[in-house]
């Protein structure tokens, strides 16, 4: 099967990018975080409302950065190999090998690399975890982490208040809070944000109603 997932290898100024999504890896699960602005090339805003953090299967979420139709090739390729994964095994793929299977086709096309920077976490047997993965296929695991072009900001903020293994409940505000401050400072990160959690409960997305709460307990509006 080809891993060759570019939609168009030529990326020109009118390509659409994503910018700043933040994950972090907690007591019993993780949480995922993204700004919902969509740029097209360097100045317009082609969307105000792109999503960028997609569920895998119930137990894994990818974030996206960077050019998004070759994040979503690979979003799609993820979630046909995690159906095919359960239907041949009989349990979910174990996050470390969703990532690994990424790291592959990135790799494969490290001649001609897909313009992507990705996250990828969730809760399996092994416990949760979240991984950084490169345009090359490299990948490191983080404690909490951030890509696309606001994450110098979101990650400074977390590595200043992200102190030690955290819950969930108390990561949400957090991961809110290191989008909120990537928005002030980088034009290319902004509109709104979205939250997703992964627990035993499996994956779920913070309503607009639970957004509005979390970020009026960070004091801001």
């Amino acid at each position: 099967m080809s891993t060759d997932m570019r939609f168009n290898s030529q990326l020109d100024d009118k390509a659409l990018w994503g910018t700043t999504t933040v994950a972090i890896e907690c007591k019993e699960g993780v949480v995922l975080a993204t700004d919902t602005r969509v740029v097209g090339g360097y100045f317009f805003v082609a969307h105000k409302h792109g999503k960028k953090v997609h569920k895998i299967d119930d137990h894994v979420a990818v974030t996206i950065s960077g050019g998004v139709a070759d994040a979503q090739a690979i979003v799609d390729f993820l979630r046909v190999q995690a159906r095919l994964h359960r239907m041949n095994r009989g349990f979910p793929m174990p996050v470390r090998s969703s990532a690994s299977l990424v790291s592959n086709v990135l790799l494969n096309n490290r001649m001609n690399p897909l313009q992507v920077q990705l996250i990828l976490a969730g809760l399996d047997r092994y416990g949760p975890s979240v991984y950084q993965i490169d345009p090359f296929g490299g990948i490191t695991r983080e404690r909490f982490v951030s890509t696309g072009s606001g994450s110098p900001v979101a990650i400074g903020y977390l590595e200043s208040v992200a102190k030690g293994t955290t819950t969930v409940e108390k990561a949400i505000p957090l991961s809110i809070q290191a989008i909120n401050v990537a928005m002030k400072r980088n034009t290319a990160t902004g509109n709104d944000f979205d939250v997703s959690t992964i627990t035993k409960k499996g994956y779920v997305e913070l309503s607009t109603e639970a957004k509005e709460a979390y970020l009026a307990s960070t004091g801001e509006k």
